[in-house]
């Protein structure tokens, strides 16, 4: 059994598949600062151990202890993650999205 590190900090550009948006990775970056989606690409953070590589939908916002965090669902196999809010993520967009009411 192969096991990792709880986070593994991986630093990598991408292009948003969801947006065309380019993004300079810090290695802290899970998804999209324009469109918000990510991409499920990992198991635990960072280590790129997840087989299903489909498109993460952001589908709620959430704010706790004075943070914000956004709730992404695969598009595949409905997985859900919860990704820290970064200081270069589309304000507006956070702002549409937290008028969804989210899944509990």
């Amino acid at each position: 059994m192969i096991t990792s590190k709880k986070f593994q900090r991986t630093k990598e550009d991408f292009t948003c598949e969801q947006c065309g948006f380019f993004v300079s990775g810090s290695g802290y970056t899970n998804h999209c600062p324009q469109c918000l989606w990510s991409k499920h690409v990992d198991v635990n953070p960072g280590d790129r151990q997840a087989t299903c590589h489909e498109l993460m939908e952001p589908v709620g916002v959430e704010l706790k202890g004075g943070e914000y965090t956004i709730l992404h669902c695969c598009t595949s196999c409905s997985f859900e993650k919860r990704n820290k809010v970064s200081k270069n993520d589309n304000f507006d967009t956070i702002l549409k999205l937290s008028s969804r009411p989210t899944k509990n």
